[in-house]
């Protein structure tokens, strides 16, 4: 595995002329999930369930927008609805991860942690693989992460310090923020990939 200033270094280089286009996409998306947030407010029960069926899909296709970025192909910001192409496939796995983590978190704290990490490959397993069932890439994010949990959460934890500024800028240094680390991880997906299959 490379380190997290490698990864933070790629995601860098592969965000260079894309910055505006990767926080237009954080715009668009909080645009959406806050008009979704207000309809749950206005109509609880029936607000919740519109969310979830818009917002799993729509997380789905934001994190392979930023896949892509990484991977220099071309997108646009229309490839953040990309999950209702494929709805069924794509919102049953965002589903079951969600209930997994869950189940995982009620049963107790810390393991509900270490199997979100184990879990976080997920969406990106999916894009790579668009014939594959929501059980089977969870199971492929798993073996992916098998030994590099940690890894993930230095990454993650190596943030905090620009999260931090981000909220002192009442949340607009989020719209770089977030794709600088949705980017990184992108890199961080392919480089334990790569390794987990030449294992």
């Amino acid at each position: 595995m490379q380190t997290i200033t490698q990864y933070k270094d790629q995601a860098l280089q592969s965000l260079k002329g894309k910055w505006g286009k990767g926080a237009v996409a954080i715009i668009i998306y909080y645009a959406v999930t806050g008009v979704l947030s207000l309809f749950d407010y206005a109509y609880q029960g029936l607000g919740t369930i519109i969310m979830l069926f818009v917002s799993l899909p729509l997380s789905w296709g934001l994190s392979c927008f930023f896949l892509s970025i990484s991977r220099d192909e071309e997108v646009t910001n229309g490839n953040l609805f990309d999950g209702f192409k494929e709805y069924g496939r794509i919102f049953i796995t965002m589903l079951l991860q969600g209930i997994y983590t869950v189940l995982w978190t009620l049963l107790l704290i810390v393991p509900g942690i270490i199997k979100s990490f184990s879990y976080a490959m997920t969406p990106f397993v999916l894009k790579d693989n668009p014939g594959m069932s929501g059980n089977a890439a969870i199971e492929e994010s798993m073996r992916i992460m098998d030994g590099k949990k940690m890894d993930l959460f230095m990454l993650y934890l190596s943030f905090i310090g620009w999260a931090i500024l981000a909220c002192l800028t009442l949340g607009i240094g989020f719209l770089f923020l977030i794709p600088y680390m949705e980017t990184t991880l992108a890199h961080f997906y392919a480089d334990a990939k790569e390794e987990a299959n030449s294992l």
